[in-house]
């Protein structure tokens, strides 16, 4: 846990106080001893977003010496449940890290503020992702970085004038490529991660929740479409022939990072893995869904700093907040994450071109407090639907627990 503190400076301010024979106005005193020291506890996950975090602190410690900010290691993938049951104990953080399309559950509950100066911020950051943050007209939160997934490919295993633009081209590179590589794969990805599969169920322009991710009342993952879709899916097993549980986000990582696998769906989280790691890749547009001509739609996503409601410091978090969307907090969570920026700032990446263009067929993660259903409900129908299953009865049941 990081503490960024000036004990030696308010030492010398309060004997400067004391010796001065005058009591002083506020007004005349310099911004780092007109308020009390104030503590901004902030969570945030590993490997790389952590390390954002604290220098960003330190340099807004260095504008800001009366405030300190507490890293604490929170995935966002279990931030809002357990944000959920800490902060109306008075144990939660002042701010945390989270996808947009948790908004729907955290508005609904009365967990987070507001974003403030909305059209401010609207204005500074891309689009997608002040739309994603807007949840009944209202803006939520701070947009540190814009994602989608895309598809990866090592270039020591499949050259890029061979990178499939349609997904019976991979079926097939697939099937040829594992009969000549044994110990390697040709195509991996969490296959049991309804982030993912939603890929297959967005033929004709079907998807989640409808157009706009609110129509509730259906899911539309048992529409004709989505069906197609998703046997389309489970055909891929064949080639694939590994089953659900060797098909996880760890193990499909691990795969590609290794150099045992050639085509691998992820996202610009893992570009500073991978580099690291030595694999030369290359990132390209999804695949074309059967029947279709451009790549299939993605989720896209917006992740976000939330000031929590139960902030004893607020201003002061949302301050903060706005200092990680300015351009030089982008700049730099980039470099150290590789994520893509939240605003219209140039990157230096060979790999941004890949996922701006996926960008363009990407669907915004509905808001909606149903998605905690759909990932509960897709995740398993899902693998069971990869492993076999009858993809009617498993969408045709997802329908039922999910729409309302």
């Amino acid at each position: 846990m990081m503490k960024i503190r000036k004990y030696a400076v308010l030492v010398l301010g309060a004997a400067l106080v004391l010796f001065s024979g005058c009591r002083r106005n506020e007004s005349s005193v310099p911004r780092r001893f007109s308020k009390k020291q104030i503590t901004l506890t902030v969570w945030e996950s590993l490997d790389g977003p952590d390390v954002f975090i604290k220098q960003a602190a330190e340099k807004y410690t260095e504008m800001h010496p009366d405030i300190e900010v507490d890293f604490v290691n929170v995935e966002p993938n279990v931030a809002v449940a357990q944000f959920q049951e800490d902060a109306p104990k008075g144990v939660g953080p002042d701010l945390f890290t989270g996808a947009h399309d948790n908004l729907g559950v955290l508005v609904g509950g009365g967990f987070i503020l507001p974003s403030e100066d909305p059209e401010e911020i609207k204005k500074q950051v891309l689009g997608s992702c002040s739309r994603a943050l807007t949840y009944n007209g209202t803006l939520y939160g701070y947009p540190v970085s814009a994602e989608t997934y895309a598809l990866f490919y090592n270039k020591a295993l499949i050259s890029e004038n061979e990178v499939p633009s349609s997904w019976e081209e991979l079926a097939a590179f697939v099937k040829n490529f594992n009969a000549h590589h044994p110990g390697k794969q040709g195509f991996v990805m969490d296959v049991a991660n309804a982030y993912y599969t939603f890929i297959f169920t967005t033929a004709n322009g079907n998807r989640l929740f409808g157009q706009f991710g609110t129509e509730t009342s259906r899911s539309n993952l048992n529409t004709p479409d989505a069906v197609r879709g998703m046997k389309f899916f489970q055909s891929l097993h064949s080639a694939v022939s590994l089953p659900s549980s060797e098909m996880s986000t760890a193990t499909a990582d691990a795969a590609f990072q290794s150099g045992n696998a050639a085509l691998h769906i992820t996202g610009p989280w893992n570009i500073k893995n991978f580099s690291e790691a030595g694999v030369q890749f290359g990132v390209a547009a999804l695949p074309s869904l059967p029947g279709e001509s451009v790549p299939a739609a993605s989720f896209s996503g917006t992740r976000a700093v939330f000031v929590s409601a139960f902030s004893e410091h607020p201003k002061e978090a949302a301050d903060f907040a706005k200092f990680l969307i300015s351009p030089e907090m982008q700049q730099l969570r980039f470099r150290l994450t590789g994520a893509m920026p939240s605003i219209n700032t140039n990157v230096n990446s060979q790999y941004i071109a890949g996922f701006l263009k996926q960008l363009e067929y990407a669907f915004p993660m509905p808001s909606v407090p149903e998605m905690e259903q759909y990932w509960t409900v897709m995740n398993s129908a899902s693998a069971r639907i990869w492993d076999g299953a009858s993809v009617e009865q498993e969408l045709g049941r997802a329908d039922m627990q999910i729409s309302r």
